[in-house]
This record gives C-alpha cells, structure tokens and sequence, in this order.
C-alpha cells in the first residue's frame, strides 16, 4: 500500500508523469500548467476523447498536495501559491477554515 493513495502515476503520451489533475477544462489546465511551469516542473497533458484534459509532471516523486502545503509552488511573478489560489477560489476576507 502506497504512503500517499492519491498520489498516481501514469504515461501520459509515452512518459511516465504524476497526475496532477483528471477531466478539467482548458482554461484550468492552462492555469495549472502556467504556475507548474514557473515552479521548475515540465508539463505534460494529454487530452480525452470528451474534451476534458489531463495534467501531469514528469517528475514521478512530486506531489501536489506536498508542493502546496510545503510552500514550494510559486506564480510567475514569484508569489506563493496557497491552496485558495490553486483551487481558483475567491478571495475574501475571511480565515481560511470559514471557506465553504
């Protein structure tokens, strides 16, 4: 059994990557992809036949929820990414415990 049940590895277009995210749209993907990117990882994605992407790093040691609570992910303009950011959620005044 693995130490991480949600960490997957699988070949995406012939290269063994760890998935970072299923079925999102491209708008996300692309988010996804941008801030990847200006973390240092190499961005892989495959596209399904329903139109849904597929995203994932080609380093099959990293893992995303790691990455966003260890303060490691990093926008382009070098800010921190904190996990409202990453799930796109909206801003507010409030503590993060009282997001619904």
């Amino acid at each position: 059994m693995a130490i991480n049940p949600y960490h997957i590895v699988e070949e995406i277009n012939g290269i063994r990557c760890s998935i970072i995210e299923k079925k999102v749209s491209a708008d996300r993907a692309a988010f996804i992809k941008t801030i990847l990117e200006s973390s240092g990882q190499e961005v892989v994605t495959k596209t399904e036949e329903d139109g849904s992407i597929t995203v994932g790093v080609t380093n099959i040691v990293f893992n995303l929820i790691y990455a966003l609570y260890a303060r490691s992910l990093r926008t382009p303009n070098n800010k921190l990414v904190i996990p409202s950011f990453w799930y796109q959620k909206q801003q507010t005044d409030q503590f993060y415990w009282d997001y619904k």
